[in-house]
This record gives structure tokens, sequence and C-alpha cells, in this order.
């Protein structure tokens, strides 16, 4: 984390970053990394921004309630005041080309609509430079620095690269029978896939200056972290998975330092080994997904990756976390939740360090 970046609303991200250091290199200071967040008395919020509004609202708007509602939070352990820059999952693949989905219905989402009828007419896969969608990306990250400097990071994109923007410019269906069929195909989509996220990541570091001011995953980590991802390996077996989206991971990590997974949902279960086993990733975030149960009931999945090498992300309620605190590695282990109160949080990160 660049000394030369204190915020206001984290006064001691200094020792924030000091032990995301020590996280990164495997060791522990005096308990696991914990993100505890509280609201401050007395100090109101206001209603934040979905996606529509990040498309077509205005900027400097919705940098500001994100400002208000980041001053109404009490930023405990290692959880950092972040401005994410999100224009939904399919952001990527809209600026390489595909159609971006709205209803009135669903608000807070969008969705690609695919553009790839016959790869061989599409290839290759590259960033529209001049799209409207890239453009305001871009400036949206340089206006938020300009106007959250030293008090907030400024984080994103929605990092839906390598094969699931694949999935948003060809359509999922199409493009689990194009993994059969067209297999040559896929591997030159893919190489071009690699490319785009190099050259997007630069973008993006440049634009938000964030080499120069430092930044946080969506409020994961530091210091040229990223959280990567691959919704679409639900869909595929492990020997597609080694084949196509393991090695653009493992790239990807490479490039972005350190590297958070995003791993989603029990599809996705079936690539424990190999993302175990993958160059660079560091944290492996499983999310259940809805109905299927809470973070308590995957204790055994975590110590497996934990004795296999990769750290956890964990997150429920102070109870929950606690007993979880009681299972796992703390050296390999973080911990998200929230409290009733400063004083509560404080309270929460005193009894970590009492219990590790």
């Amino acid at each position: 984390m660049p000394s030369s970046a204190p915020l206001a609303l984290k006064p001691d991200i200094a020792e924030a970053a000091r032990r995301f250091d020590a996280y990164f290199a495997g060791e522990l200071i005096d308990r696991p990394i914990v993100l505890v967040t509280a609201p401050r008395p007395d100090v109101p919020r206001v209603a934040g921004s979905n996606y529509r509004d990040m498309v077509f609202g205005d900027v400097d708007d919705i940098i500001r309630r994100a400002l208000t509602n980041a001053e109404a939070t009490y930023w405990g352990g290692e959880a950092v005041p972040a401005f994410y820059v999100s224009f939904g999952p399919d952001e990527i693949a809209a600026i390489c080309g595909a159609g971006l989905g709205w209803h009135e219905d669903y608000g807070d989402t969008n969705w690609s609509i695919p553009c790839v009828e016959q790869w061989e007419d599409s290839l290759p896969i590259a960033m529209q430079e001049n799209h409207p969608l890239w453009q305001r990306m871009l400036a949206t990250f340089r206006r938020a620095s300009e106007l959250l400097e030293g008090k907030m990071l400024v984080t994103g994109p929605d990092l839906h690269t390598n094969m699931d923007l694949l999935s948003g410019l060809r359509g999922p269906q199409r493009l689990c029978m194009d993994l059969i069929e067209r297999p040559e195909a896929i591997d030159r989509a893919m190489a071009d896939a690699r490319a785009v996220f190099r050259k997007l990541w630069s973008a993006v570091l440049e634009a938000g200056r964030q080499d120069e001011r430092g930044h946080c995953a969506q409020f994961y980590s530091m210091e040229g972290a990223a959280i990567l991802q691959c919704d679409f390996c639900c869909m595929i077996g492990p020997s597609m998975f080694r084949r196509w989206v393991l090695p653009a991971l493992e790239e990807e990590a490479g490039i972005v330092r350190h590297a958070y997974y995003h791993w989603d949902g029990p599809g996705a279960i079936a690539h424990t080994a190999d993302l175990c086993a993958s160059k660079g990733l560091h944290t492996l975030s499983y999310v259940p997904g809805d109905g299927h149960g809470s973070h308590l009931q995957y204790l055994d999945l975590f110590k497996r990756v934990q004795s296999l090498g990769k750290a956890v992300h964990v997150w429920g309620s102070q109870d929950e976390v606690k007993m979880a605190h009681r299972e796992l590695r703390p050296e390999k282990a973080m911990y998200t939740t929230w409290a009733a109160s400063e004083a509560d949080a404080r309270a929460l990160l005193d009894w970590f360090v009492r219990n590790t």
C-alpha cells in the first residue's frame, strides 16, 4: 500500500496495509484479517447507486453518494472505504461488442446480448476503444480519483474475463456446444480474451491512478489486488477447466500481483483441486448461493483448501465468524462481518487477538 495515500476515513490504513502484507506473505501478526464495519451514530446515509445509475446517471452525484455513505460507516480492522466502478457483470463483454440488456423489473442488474454467430467471423476479440461504455468507465475512474483523493480508494471493474467473456459474447448454451464441436476456435478466442485482460487492467490502473494512490479489490485486499472469477466454470468439467480456464486465471493472477478468486456456486466445487494447485491465486472465496446454506456449513471444504495451500474468505455474523475461527488456520483466513457500533467492532477485533 503506497505510504503516500493516507485516507481521512481510514486513519489506521497503514496498519491495515501492514497486516495485508503479512497475510499475503503467509504470516500472522496477532490475529487473522478481519473486515468489520459499523454505522456511525447520527450520520445520515443516502440511497446507493445501482448498475443503471452507473451507466446512465450523473457521475459526480454517484460519487458523492458513495462518499456520504462511506462517511456514515466505521471501517474497522482491514475494512477499507472504496468506490467500486462497475457497470454490471457483463460490462467487459459489452465493451467487446455484445449488447447490454435491461428490464424495468430488474433495475439493479443487466446482462449481455450475445453478438457472436460464428467464431471464425468474429475473431479477434478486442475491446472497442471508442465504445461509450468504455469511455464512461475510464472517465468515472478519473473523476472518482479526483473527487475521492485522500478519502476513499477506487476499485473495479467487474472482471468477468477469460471464459466468462466468451460466454457473454456467444451465450452460455452455444458456448457449451462450441467447446465440444469447435475447440480450436475456442483456443483462438481464449488467447484473445487473455490479451483483453492485460490491456483492460493496465488502462484501469492508469485511469484510477491506482499504482500511485493504492487500491483495493471490493474491500477484500489492497495494493495490486483484484477479484478474478469464472462463473462459467460450473458448466464444464475438470479437463476443459484445465485446458482453457486455469491457464487464463494463472496469467491474470500474474498480472494483478495479489489474486482473490470469486468461487461461485456448488457446481464450481468440482474444480477445488485445480484451484488449490494453481499458480498465483491466493485467496479462494466460495459463494454457496441462495438456498445452499451459510459458510459454517462449508468448514470442511475450507479446511481442505487451507491444507492444500490456499487462504479462504469467510463471512457471516459475529457468532459465525468466531465459530469458523476456532476451526480454521488464522494465517490463511479472512473474515468479513458487521457490528452495531464502533465499540462493538473494536471488541470483536480484541476477541480475535485474545483467541488467536
